[in-house]
């Protein structure tokens, strides 16, 4: 299950954002979405978990979470158009 992440703190690490989600199950992949001219975080990314029941979990504990000062808005990613 790919989830989206959004209304990330600026400064948060991809490490960081790893650990938020691996306390409520297995994590395959972490992408923070960076501007290709500056390299800075651009607010959101996306968390990859394998086991979907673990994903939800993931989603409803961690959706409102206040993370360095920002509640962060988690949901199931949809498909590229």
């Amino acid at each position: 299950m790919t989830l989206y992440v959004g209304n990330l703190p600026y400064q948060i690490t991809e490490n960081e954002l790893q650990a938020v989600f691996s306390a409520h199950g297995t994590v395959s992949s972490v992408k923070i979405i960076r501007d290709k001219m500056t390299g800075r975080s651009k607010g959101f990314g996306f968390v990859e978990m394998p086991n979907d029941a673990e994903g939800q979990a993931a989603v409803n504990a961690v959706d409102g979470q206040n993370v360095n000062g920002r509640p962060l808005k988690v949901n199931e990613a949809r498909e590229k158009k």
